[in-house]
C-alpha cells in the first residue's frame, strides 16, 4: 500500500480529477485535424483498393499521434519507438528533435497547403461529411436489435458494399459509406463467398480485393433517413439485393456475434496459388 502523502499518488489523484477535461480538449484537437485524416484515408482506399479500411487507418493514425506526442515529455531514458520512415531522418535532425522535446518545446514542422481551420468542403471525399466526427476514445456501438445474429435468416437479403455506396449517392468514393456509418454491420467475403457471388453473377471476379456484404434492410433504413431521403443522388435501383446460401448466412451470424462481443475478426486471406 502507498500513503496518500506519496508525491506520485497525490499527482495521480490530481490527474484523475483533470483527466476528463484533458480528454475533451484532446478530442477537440483531433476534430480540428480530422478532415485531413479523412481525406488521406479515402485517397488511400481509392489508390489501393477496397481491402483498405479507412476507419482503421484513421484510428491508427490518431493513436500514432498520441504516441509521438509523448516525446514532448520524454526524460531521455524511455524513448517512444519511431516508425520505419522516421528512422531514415538524418542523425543531426533526430538529435535536434530530441533536444527540443526535452526542453518541452513543440517541434517545428514545415506545413504545406491550407491551415487547419480552412474549409476543405470542395475536396474529394469530404463534401457531405462535415457533420461526421470520429470519436477517437469511443468504440463503435454494436448492440441493439440490428446487432442480434438471429435477425440473419435464410431469407435475409444482402447487397454488395459497392452497390450500397452507389445507391446512397457515394459511388465516386469507395468505402465512404463505412466511414460515415461505422455502426453498420458489414461482412468481408472470403474466397469461398466470392466464388459463389461470382458464379451467381452478383459481382465480377476481383482477385484479392475485398468485397463487403451489407444487410439490405439497413441500407434502406438509411435511405429513408433525414440525411438521404431528399437526396437527388439516391439510386435504390442500384442495390440489386440477393439471398445468400445458408452456409454463408451462418458464417455472417458468427461474424456478427463475434463483433457484438467485442472481438476483432481479421480480414480474410486469399488461398495460396
Amino acid at each position: 500500500t502507498r500513503s496518500f502523502t506519496d508525491p506520485s499518488v497525490s499527482m495521480d489523484l490530481l490527474r484523475a480529477v483533470l483527466q476528463p477535461s484533458i480528454n475533451e480538449e484532446i478530442q477537440g484537437i483531433f476534430n480540428k485535424y480530422m478532415k485531413f485524416f479523412q481525406t488521406a484515408a479515402i485517397n488511400v482506399r481509392d489508390n489501393v483498393g477496397e481491402e483498405v479500411d479507412p476507419e482503421q487507418l484513421i484510428q491508427e493514425t490518431c493513436r500514432s499521434c498520441l504516441e509521438q506526442a509523448k516525446l514532448l515529455f520524454s526524460d531521455g531514458k524511455k524513448v517512444v519507438p519511431r516508425l520505419p520512415h522516421e528512422q531514415a531522418v538524418p542523425k543531426r535532425a533526430r538529435q535536434m528533435d530530441e533536444e527540443l522535446s526535452r526542453r518541452g518545446s513543440p517541434i517545428p514542422k514545415k506545413r504545406k497547403g491550407r491551415p487547419p481551420g480552412q474549409s476543405l468542403s470542395n475536396d474529394r471525399g469530404v463534401s457531405g461529411m462535415a457533420a461526421w466526427k470520429l470519436k477517437v476514445s469511443e468504440s463503435v456501438k454494436r448492440d441493439g436489435p440490428k446487432w442480434d445474429p438471429s435477425r440473419l435468416t435464410e431469407t435475409t437479403t444482402f447487397v454488395l458494399g459497392s452497390r450500397a455506396n452507389k445507391a446512397l449517392g457515394m459511388g465516386g468514393t469507395r468505402g465512404r459509406l463505412y466511414i460515415k456509418h461505422p455502426h453498420l454491420f458489414k461482412y468481408a467475403a472470403d474466397p469461398q463467398d466470392k466464388h459463389w457471388l461470382t458464379e451467381q453473377q452478383h459481382m465480377r471476379a476481383i482477385g484479392g480485393k475485398m468485397a463487403y456484404l451489407l444487410i439490405e434492410e439497413d441500407i434502406r433504413d438509411l435511405a429513408a433517413s433525414e440525411d438521404y431521403r431528399d437526396s437527388v443522388d439516391l439510386r435504390l435501383e442500384e442495390l440489386k439485393p440477393f439471398i445468400p446460401p445458408a452456409w454463408m448466412t451462418e458464417k455472417m451470424q458468427k461474424h456478427m456475434e463475434t463483433l457484438r462481443r467485442g472481438g476483432d475478426v481479421p480480414p480474410p486471406e486469399e488461398p495460396p496459388e
